[in-house]
């Protein structure tokens, strides 16, 4: 089972967000993997096997500016991830997870932005990720033989040393 709910709303400072977009983060990357993942692991536990990856965040391994609430839904990912793996482990139940930086070829920024595509353009002057480096992370991860178990892959573009530490001198040598 992946388990690819990731949604951002708004990038506010705590004091100025949007209640209406918290709940939207909460319900969907909190709420949603744990229901999801509380109507399939019981199928892998009676099997007595099975893999769970969830997909994380660099937000949820270092918070940034005005990213608030998501950086907190994305830190509770992680944590998710490392309690169900305690909870799964005996019944032969391994549980990853991936945690990307920024990704384009997706919809990730322009739904942040309520679709707003000036606001949504962030990625011109730097290469990130694509949505493939993710896919291959994952395929990594789903591959590995029976005995291993891969923990966490983070992932980011050269560009990119944290969250808030990006060369945006260009994307020309990096393409």
């Amino acid at each position: 089972m992946i388990n690819n709910a990731g949604k951002a709303k708004g990038l506010s400072p705590i004091y100025e967000g949007s209640l209406e977009h918290w709940e939207e983060m909460i319900d969907t990357n909190i709420k949603g993997l744990r229901y999801l993942t509380r109507a399939v692991t019981p199928g892998m536990v009676a099997r007595g096997s099975g893999h769970v990856i969830n997909l994380g965040s660099t937000a949820g391994k270092e918070v940034y500016p005005k990213g608030n609430v998501y950086c907190a839904t994305k830190f509770a990912v992680d944590a998710l991830t490392s309690a169900m793996r305690i909870d799964l482990h005996t019944h032969n139940v391994r549980v990853s997870q991936v945690s990307p930086a920024h990704v384009e070829e997706t919809e990730f920024a322009l739904v942040r932005f309520d679709g707003d595509a000036e606001k949504a353009n962030i990625y011109s002057d730097f290469k990130p990720l694509s949505a493939s480096d993710v896919a291959d992370a994952i395929l990594y991860i789903a591959t590995r033989p029976p005995h291993v178990n891969v923990l966490d892959i983070t992932v980011q573009g050269t560009q990119q040393a944290s969250s808030t530490i990006i060369d945006r001198s260009g994307r020309g040598r990096y393409e």
